[in-house]
């Protein structure tokens, strides 16, 4: 219908609430059925607001940023945080050096590093997947005469990144990642693809990834309890 400059004035829920009102009753209550926003706090304040106004209508946040939103909730647990710090020190330094880059392709057969997706969570995920699928060709490169020998392994920052390489913990949280995020950007992947499914078909797509995080760790739950919960906050807010 149109756009809004919305850029002089805080977009608290009262306000994103007086907006949708605005258009809701230039089309007339009878004539809207539902609302999609994303899931910020301000968005979900004003679908409840409406909701309320409008007992018929629905209110629905955007899924890809409700899954995006879960994601980047995850990704702020210790472990993971750090993992997901570690990578973008080592990749940083490596796509800073022209040279250690072409070092990096000899080691991997020309393969890179970085693969670009929808979201920032989702990048990290297949950048995660990526080093791991070339953790020996990473850690040969490290170890290699070529890299000893060079300028690179002299300098603070290179004997950082080399110790991350080293880190037996660094790539076994890369794998404990894996397994939670691998299942989750299925379904990012899902909802943010060009065929829209049904909504029925999204909360079963959820529920396979949460079987299949359940699965990847021998439903030991103590090792998945606290995703779980971020999932579920996430998904039933």
């Amino acid at each position: 219908m149109e756009s809004v400059d919305a850029s002089e004035y805080s977009k608290t829920g009262d306000k994103m609430y007086d907006l949708l009102n605005r258009f809701i009753e230039r089309v007339g209550e009878a004539n809207v059925v539902q609302v999609v926003t994303d899931n910020a706090s301000n968005c979900v304040l004003a679908g409840k607001l409406l909701e309320t106004k409008c007992p018929h209508l629905y209110w629905t946040p955007y899924a890809a940023h409700c899954l995006d939103l879960m994601l980047e909730d995850i990704g702020k647990i210790p472990k993971i945080h750090n993992t997901i710090k570690r990578t973008v020190t080592l990749n940083g330094y490596i796509y800073i050096c022209p040279g250690v880059v072409n070092m990096l392709r000899h080691f991997t057969g020309e393969r890179e590093l970085i693969r670009p997706a929808v979201t920032r969570f989702a990048t990290a995920f297949l950048t995660l997947q990526r080093i791991h699928k070339h953790k020996v060709n990473l850690r040969k490169m490290f170890t290699s005469e070529e890299w000893t020998k060079s300028k690179w392994a002299k300098e603070l920052s290179g004997k950082k990144v080399y110790s991350i390489v080293m880190m037996p913990t660094f790539w076994t949280n890369i794998v404990y990642i894996l397994k939670i995020f691998g299942p989750l950007v299925r379904v990012l992947r899902l909802v943010d693809g060009e065929k829209i499914p049904a909504m029925g078909y999204i909360y079963e797509a959820m529920d396979r990834a949460k079987e299949a995080i359940a699965k990847s760790f021998d439903e030991n739950e103590e090792k998945y309890r606290t995703i779980f919960e971020i999932i579920d906050k996430r998904w039933e807010s």
